[in-house]
């Protein structure tokens, strides 16, 4: 195990599906937290099924979005975890993004190895750090391995393994809201009522600073479980029998909220501002919606065009 890594860099916990076209404002903010233009991100595949391929995505879309380079990086084993020239390009990137895939894979190859505390290096000396789905869950010093949906917590939901622990006391579930993983989280927080149990909803990022304060971006929420003052019956339910569960906190974050994760506290929450791309299609579409009004208004009065306008303005 790791000593708890100084919190120097940003994290970004990514609940898998992010948009890569059209708003893209997750991978958005991910690239401008690196640096912007100026940003070269690793991009580690190892838990992926798929080839190449998904390299190029995240390729095409960092670089769309204004980052100077991607360096693909993909240990494919234990042993190629180890390799210490691996693990060394790893020493001047501004950002590291793991891609989704098989949790326990990635759990299995990457944690405890020289790449493993390369990746935990670069977040010590102010990198970016982020994942989608399972890139997401190793994030935590406790990762779930797998697991199954269900909106009931029941025993034995699900299996944790060891993640890289950049965020102490929290476990990470992902594409929480849609594959209806309301069940596990709160089971593992039945069964470890230390942890706040984070469920992150898909195109949605928990986004971390100074090793605290989470910032929810993107199109879902953010749900936390806080179970200090938890009862429950883990210790004693048998096989997969529901759980017993009072006095849990729950705290559902939108875009736009702030919480401190030391005090387990709700900071601050805004109406996040429409991304340019947003704002500039609504214009269009004022502008289309004139001038269907213009159109329908040919050879009216002018009194009766006023009219027109008028609607056109509550519709």
């Amino acid at each position: 195990m790791h000593d708890a890594p100084s919190p120097l860099g940003t994290l970004y916990a990514i609940g898998g599906a992010e948009a890569k076209l059209r708003r893209r404002s997750v991978l958005r903010s991910f690239v401008a937290a690196a640096g912007g233009g100026s940003a070269r991100i690793a991009v580690v595949p190892t838990a992926s099924s798929l080839g190449p391929e998904v390299i190029e995505v995240y390729r095409a879309v960092f670089t769309s979005l204004g980052a100077a380079e991607v360096v693909p990086l993909r240990p494919q084993s234990r042993a190629e975890a180890q390799d210490s020239e691996l693990a060394a390009r790893l020493a001047d990137v501004d950002a590291v993004f793991m891609t989704g895939g098989n949790q326990l894979k990635l759990s299995s190859f990457i944690t405890g190895t020289t790449f493993g505390d390369a990746v935990i290096a670069a977040y010590q000396r102010g990198a970016v750090v982020g994942g989608t789905s399972a890139g997401a869950s190793i994030l935590a010093e406790h990762m779930i391995a797998f697991g199954v949906g269900g909106s009931t917590p029941r025993q034995r939901m699900s299996q944790l393994s060891v993640g890289l622990g950049l965020i102490r006391g929290v476990v990470i579930d992902q594409h929480f809201e849609q594959r209806n993983r309301y069940g596990r989280l709160l089971s593992l927080v039945a069964q470890s009522p230390s942890l706040l149990g984070m469920g992150v909803d898909e195109d949605t990022a928990a986004v971390v600073r100074s090793g605290h304060q989470l910032e929810v971006v993107g199109r879902g929420a953010v749900t936390l479980v806080d179970g200090r003052g938890l009862v429950s019956n883990a210790f004693s339910a048998q096989r997969t029998a529901p759980l017993l569960m009072s006095g849990a906190v729950l705290h559902v974050l939108p875009a736009g909220s702030v919480f401190d994760l030391s005090t387990r506290t709700l900071v601050a929450h805004a109406v996040p501002v429409a991304d340019a791309e947003v704002e500039e299609t609504r214009a269009a579409e004022a502008d289309l919606r004139r001038l269907a009004l213009d159109i329908a208004a040919e050879g009216l009065s002018p009194t009766t065009y006023a009219r027109h306008l008028r609607r056109g303005s509550r519709s």
